[in-house]
C-alpha cells in the first residue's frame, strides 16, 4: 500500500495510542492494579505500526515480553488489553495471561511471549500452515537482538528459507540486550547480516523513521506473498525506559536517554514528515491525541469497572475440550 495522509494519520493515530497506554500501564502498576512485570514499549512505537499497516486482519504476528505495541498496532483493542494487565475477565486472554502473554487470536495476533525468541518457532509455523492450506497470509515475527543468540532464532529462520515460507523476522534492536549493551557480548553489529548464512535477504532499517519501516517491511511483505520466502528486517531503535519496571538503568546515562528522546522520538520525527507534507494540521493533530487519550482514559475504567475471574475460572481454558474418538 503507497502512504496516503489517510494512512499516515491512522498511523500516526496509533502511535500516540501505544504511547499513551504504556504510560498509564506505568501509572496504574504504581497505583497496585497492574501486577507482574512490565515492559514498556515507550519509543520503539514506529516499528510495530509501520509493519503492522502493511498486514491485513487474517495474517500473523507473534510477539515478545515486550508486546503491548504489537498487539494495539494489529488492531487490538485498549479496554480489552488494560483488563487484561488489571487480570480481569473482560480481558483479551480473560485475564489469564497478563502482560507478558497477552494475545488476540480473533486478529491472529497469536501472543507474547516471557521467554526470549520462543515467538520465532510458532510464527515459523504459522506461515507453514498458511502455504500448506494454498492461502497468501504472511506471519510476521518480533524479536529482540538478544534472541539472535539462541536456537529458535537459527531454526526458525532455517526451516524458513529452506521452505520458502512467507513469514517476516523483524528484529527490534533497542540497543541493549535485558543490562548488557550488544557491542559487549556479539561479533557482528548488525543481525541482519546474518540473513545470508541463510540465504535471504537481510535488511537493517532506522527503527524511528516510520516512513523507512513501511516502506522496507511492504516490500517484504509483497515478496512473501508472491512465494519469495523470508526476510529478515533489523529496526535499530531505542526503550525510552528501563528493561522493565524496577531496572535502575546502570548500564546506560540519562544524557543518552535524554538525546534519544529530545533528537529521535519516532512520534516527533513523524509528525514533524507529515506537517513538512501538509498532511496534518495543528488541529488535526490536537484532535488525534485528544481521542487517543479518551480512549485510554475510558480502558482504564472499563477495566476497573470489570469483574475479576470467579473460582470456576481457575480450570477453564487449560485443557482442550474431549472428543470422543470414532
Amino acid at each position: 500500500m503507497a502512504l496516503s495522509p489517510e494512512l499516515c494519520k491512522k498511523m500516526y493515530k496509533d502511535m500516540w495510542r501505544i504511547r499513551l497506554f504504556e504510560e498509564e500501564a506505568h501509572r496504574q502498576t504504581s497505583l497496585g492494579s497492574v501486577v507482574g512485570a512490565l515492559h514498556m514499549y515507550c519509543g520503539e512505537e514506529a516499528v510495530a505500526v509501520g509493519v503492522c499497516g502493511n498486514l491485513r486482519d487474517d495474517d500473523y504476528v507473534l510477539g515478545t515480553h515486550r508486546s503491548h505495541g504489537h498487539c494495539i498496532a494489529k488492531g487490538a483493542k485498549p479496554n480489552e488489553m488494560m483488563a487484561e494487565l488489571f487480570g480481569k475477565v473482560t480481558g483479551t486472554c480473560a485475564g489469564k495471561g497478563g502482560s507478558m502473554h497477552i494475545a488476540d487470536f480473533s486478529l491472529n495476533m497469536l501472543g507474547a511471549n516471557g521467554i526470549v525468541g520462543a515467538g520465532i518457532g510458532p510464527a515459523t509455523g504459522a506461515a507453514l500452515a498458511g502455504k500448506m492450506r494454498g492461502t497468501d497470509q504472511v506471519s510476521v515475527c518480533f524479536f529482540g537482538d538478544g534472541a539472535a543468540a539462541r536456537g529458535t532464532f537459527h531454526e526458525g529462520i532455517g526451516f524458513g528459507a529452506l521452505w520458502k515460507l512467507p513469514v517476516i523476522y523483524v528484529c527490534e534492536n533497542n540497543q541493549y540486550q535485558q543490562w548488557v549493551p550488544r557491542s559487549n557480548v556479539a561479533v557482528l553489529d548488525s543481525v541482519a547480516d546474518m540473513a545470508g548464512s541463510y540465504a535471504i535477504p537481510g535488511v537493517s532499517i532506522d527503527g524511528q523513521d516510520i516512513v523507512e519501516v513501511y516502506e522496507v517491511v511492504g516490500q517484504a511483505v509483497e515478496r512473501a506473498r508472491n512465494g519469495g520466502g523470508p526476510t529478515l528486517v533489523e529496526a535499530k531503535t531505542y526503550r525510552f525506559h528501563g528493561h522493565s519496571l524496577g531496572d535502575e538503568e546502570q548500564y546506560r546515562s540519562s544524557d543518552e536517554v535524554d538525546s534519544w528522546k529530545t533528537e529521535r522520538d519516532p512520534i516527533t520525527l513523524f509528525h514533524t514528515v507529515m506537517t513538512h507534507k501538509g498532511w496534518l494540521t495543528e488541529e488535526e493533530d490536537a484532535a488525534i491525541q485528544d481521542e487517543a487519550k479518551t480512549e485510554i482514559t475510558d480502558a482504564v475504567k472499563f477495566a476497573e469497572e470489570s469483574p475479576y475471574p470467579t473460582a470456576a475460572n481457575v480450570t477453564t481454558d487449560v485443557l482442550a475440550p474431549e472428543q470422543e474418538v470414532a
